[in-house]
């Protein structure tokens, strides 16, 4: 059975620091690609009350042996104490991506 594709949805405090961390995974070949969308609105309960903020949303798009190394890598450059890092299994992608994908990450 091939290895499954996994994409990881982080929320970050700014589109910098989502910059910050794609980069380094993307140049330890963590990752393939990553995808980032600037100045989300966001709100959230945070201690007690609701919070607002902008935030940058960071998708990262990886094979499902690399995405425990991904995650403790996030955690490690992440400026939050609490981040989503969220894991999503993707079932099928078209063959030419799913074979780019683990072309250039790291074998699991």
């Amino acid at each position: 059975m091939k290895e499954k594709i996994v994409f990881l949805y982080v929320t970050c405090g700014s589109k910098e620091e989502a910059q910050k961390i794609g980069k380094t995974l993307l140049e330890e070949r963590l990752c393939a690609c990553i995808n980032i969308y600037q100045e989300v609105k966001s709100m959230y309960w945070w201690k007690g009350k609701i919070e607002e903020a902008k935030e940058a949303i960071l998708i990262v798009k990886t094979r499902e042996s690399l995405a425990d190394l991904v995650e403790q890598k996030i955690l490690e450059l992440h400026s939050y104490t609490c981040p989503c890092i969220a894991r999503m299994k993707i079932e099928k992608t078209n063959e030419c991506f799913s074979n780019w994908l683990f072309e250039e990450t790291k074998g699991g």
